[in-house]
């Protein structure tokens, strides 16, 4: 297996996928493999329910997490990238740690629109024991979070979003205090563009036309109104009533031309600090901002 130099240090996919041992932990994977060109095994990544598969397995051999499974059309997140959004949160917290990685359950982390998948907090707690909170506008997104809990007894905190409107009001409370938020926002500003950008990746793909939606994925995890920039404005707008509450506001930011906008949004808002951290993921480049409202003197953990 060739070594991904671009994914982070410590995440554990740095390898690609060792089909091997993921099917020795979970051998109905073996069924979906198919061997490449070059011998090795692999899966059809455009099949849907072979990308679940392997959400399973890498779930169950890495992180230890004995069931998961996601409703039928909702979002099957890629691991390894999400995975690394952690990592680089983990630096980031640990500039006010004298630069030691945090781990435990003192350090609370908010996950805003954490899908059916509830990915970000799975792999968090196991990764570095952070407690979590997930958040999500849809109801049987919350449904699907709270079987994934209570089948593997994990203590993850889940709150309903009940107002499309809002981000932070009516999931922060008034004596909750969090040291980092994280997001994947909705990338599409509507839902034909969110059926364009399907078809388009159907077509890179070599499969042509197809009515499945980007391997899943409802309206609030595809699409919002102003898109990616309007969802991720209204979070810096809204974070403003919450800034004694949180150490590090974030959200991946996947369109690029988007980051001058809301580097002039961040400025008006008057953070005592903002930044871009880019990620490398294979040919992949993403990417997060980060904004604070504590001065640099006041931000140790």
């Amino acid at each position: 297996m060739a070594i991904k130099p671009m994914l982070h240090p410590r995440n554990q996919h740095r390898e690609g996928y060792d089909f091997e041992r993921l099917i020795v932990r979970s051998p109905e994977l073996a069924a979906f493999t198919t061997r490449n060109p070059r011998g090795r095994l692999t899966i059809d990544f455009s099949d849907v329910d072979a990308v679940r598969m392997l959400n399973r397995a890498l779930l169950l051999t890495h992180y230890d997490i004995d069931f998961w499974d996601i409703p039928d059309t909702y979002l099957c997140p890629p691991i390894p990238g999400r995975v690394d959004y952690l990592h680089y949160l983990a630096d980031l917290l640990a500039e006010s740690n004298d630069q030691k990685i945090p781990h435990g359950p003192d350090i609370k982390a908010l996950d805003i629109g954490t899908g059916a998948s509830l990915v970000y907090p799975l792999t968090g707690q196991h990764e570095y024991g952070w407690e979590f909170t997930a958040v999500d506008i849809d109801p049987v997104s919350i449904k699907s979070a709270r079987q994934i809990c209570t089948r593997n007894g994990l203590n993850i905190r889940l709150r309903g979003q009940n107002n499309p409107e809002d981000i932070f009001e009516g999931v922060i409370g008034p004596d909750d205090i969090f040291h980092i938020t994280l997001c994947n926002p909705p990338f599409h500003a509507s839902l034909e563009q969110a059926d364009k950008g399907t078809r388009r990746k159907w077509r890179n793909l070599g499969k042509g036309h197809s009515k499945k939606l980007n391997f899943g994925g409802q309206n609030a995890e595809l699409w919002c109104p102003g898109g990616e920039i309007g969802f991720i404005a209204r979070m810096i707008e809204q974070s403003m009533d919450f800034a004694d509450q949180c150490l590090w506001f974030t959200s991946l930011v996947s369109k690029k031309d988007n980051l001058q906008p809301l580097s002039r949004l961040l400025k008006k808002a008057r953070v005592a600090e903002f930044k871009v951290v880019e990620m490398a993921q294979g040919q992949k480049t993403s990417r997060f901002i980060a904004w604070t409202y504590y001065p640099e003197s006041q931000r140790s953990l």
